[in-house]
């Protein structure tokens, strides 16, 4: 028996042994050493798939950046038909006009939410001050 892969992903004296510490020291190296020991044998298909992922990705990426995107303002690639394409390029003005306006709104209602918080904070500390200054029997203390 070969001792140099006593540390596979199976129920061996060595991964028990090592799993038991794990748990005793920090328990997350103990339950990874559980999840090596039961999944152990899958971890080269994990690092294929995930391989291949980033692979498609990436190509994806690639693509995006290069070839299928037109350098037209819609930013992407002609489809082929100049009547479709000017009809995309006239409706992607009219939502990113449309955008536009929506952000403007929104920042309008945040200033106005904003003023009405300002506003209302003012007022409690006004209160707050009033009931301070009758408390103490008139006194009150100029800034």
């Amino acid at each position: 028996m070969s001792t140099s892969y006593a540390l596979r992903p199976a129920w061996t004296p060595l991964t028990i042994l090592l799993m038991v510490v794990g748990f005793v020291v920090f328990w997350p190296l103990g339950l990874a050493m559980l999840a090596y020991i039961i999944w152990g044998d899958r971890v080269p298909e994990v690092k294929r798939h995930f391989a291949a992922t980033g692979e498609n990705v990436k190509r994806e990426w690639n693509g995006l950046r290069g070839g299928d995107w037109n350098a037209s303002r819609s930013g992407f690639s002609a489809s082929g038909n100049a009547a479709f394409d000017d009809y995309r390029d006239k409706e992607l003005k009219r939502l990113e006009a449309e955008r536009r306006k929506l952000d403007d709104e929104r920042r309008e209602f945040e200033s106005y939410v904003r003023d009405l918080r300002r506003a209302r904070d003012k007022e409690e500390f006004d209160r707050f001050m009033r009931e301070r200054t009758d408390r103490k029997g008139g006194e009150t203390i100029e800034l």
